[in-house]
Order: C-alpha cells, then sequence, then structure tokens
C-alpha cells in the first residue's frame, strides 16, 4: 500500500554539515520554524512534530511532508543518534496521519521536485 503525498506542504531539512545532535535540533528548528522554546530533545523533537499548532502556516491544512536530505554523513558520524532520530521520525508518522518525513537519496545539490500545489520551507 502506498499514500499519496502529493499537495502536501514541503519541509526541506537540510543536515548537511551535521555531525552531532546539537546540529540536527537547530536544523530542525530552522526548517519547522519552532518556536524559541524547542527544548531540543528526543522528546520534544517527538511532540514538535505531532502538533500542529506549531507546525509551518498552510502544513496543518495540507498536510506535512518532511524531506530530510543530506543526512548520510550525519548517520555514519553519529549512527546511534541517527537510529534514535529515525524512531522519532517514524513514531511521529505514526501518531500523525497527516505528517510524512522520507530521506532524499542521492548528493544534497539534489533538486526536490516541485508541485504548482506545494510549498517549500527551508
Amino acid at each position: 500500500m502506498s499514500q499519496d503525498l502529493t499537495g502536501r506542504f514541503v519541509v526541506a531539512l537540510d543536515l548537511t554539515g551535521v555531525t552531532d545532535k546539537p546540529g540536527l535540533m537547530d536544523r530542525v528548528a530552522r526548517a519547522l520554524a519552532l518556536p524559541d522554546w524547542f527544548g531540543r530533545n528526543w522528546d520534544a523533537l517527538a511532540d514538535s512534530l505531532c502538533d500542529h499548532t506549531v507546525w509551518p502556516e498552510g502544513a496543518v491544512e495540507q498536510g506535512m511532508l518532511v524531506v530530510v536530505r543530506g543526512w548520510q554523513p550525519y548517520a555514519e558520524a553519529s549512527p546511534e543518534q541517527w537510529r534514535t532520530a529515525q524512531e522519532v521520525f517514524a513514531e511521529a508518522v505514526d501518531r500523525t496521519p497527516s505528517l510524512a518525513v522520507v530521506l532524499a537519496l542521492g548528493g544534497t545539490s539534489q533538486v526536490i521536485g516541485r508541485d504548482p500545489g506545494c510549498s517549500v520551507g527551508a
């Protein structure tokens, strides 16, 4: 079974150059425009991904697709943390039907295809 992801609000989470948890949390906070009180820990990340009140404008109505790119160096540098990050993403997706998180394969210079109905947040 596959899920139709077209028409979702797209957030690009670029992890290029990130090799540790603080860097990951900073990039997530920036990409999702999370409030200053975002706790920058795994529980806060899971809560933020599931909490529509902190999602970018337009994402609640459309659903949100988070495209994670440039993640491979982080996964190699911090494999245990990366496993935890994947578990957090998976749990958030399980808890929130309007959320999808995908890992982009290939180089970080890869352009995400833009559907006229999608917005790209940075």
